[in-house]
């Protein structure tokens, strides 16, 4: 039984972060959207306004705090509308689908495929891929990420 307690913490503070994350990631508001009274300055009781709003709205049901389920959901809607804006982007052809000549190219692939191969032999060793893994963790680390191992 003490796994339950833990599983069940665990499932709250997955469920904190991704309401936060859903939150503070968001659709990116511009910013007439932020300076709500038009003078020209955002000040942080219009950003802190803005942060509830959208609190509000992920808040489906009203009672002041996201449940896994809301915060799902807002992400689902907001990876529905990427997709979205992705086949109107890149569906050439128009016919609902993305077939592999249509799907968007990755812009940095072939420079971090570089970085990685720090012998420039063509391809990745098992140590290079485990020394890019590391400066990754460590990079994202700096940046405040928590492990996603």
């Amino acid at each position: 039984m003490k796994h339950a307690g833990f599983i069940a913490a665990m499932v709250i503070a997955a469920a904190g972060v991704t309401g936060t994350a859903v939150l503070a990631k968001g659709s990116h508001a511009t910013f007439q959207e932020l300076d709500a009274d038009g003078n020209g300055e955002i000040t942080q009781a219009e950003m802190e306004a803005h942060r509830t709003a959208r609190f509000a709205k992920a808040d489906t049901d009203g009672d002041g705090k996201l449940s896994l389920e809301e915060a799902t959901a807002k992400g689902q809607e907001r990876a529905a509308k990427r997709a979205e804006k992705m086949f109107e982007r890149h569906d050439a052809n128009k016919d609902g689908f993305l077939d592999a000549e249509e799907l968007p190219k990755p812009r940095r692939a072939g420079k971090f495929f570089d970085r990685m191969d720090k012998d420039g032999s063509g391809g990745i060793s098992e140590a290079e891929f485990a020394e890019a893994r590391e400066r990754m963790k460590e990079h994202r680390k700096k940046r405040g990420h928590q492990d996603q191992d």
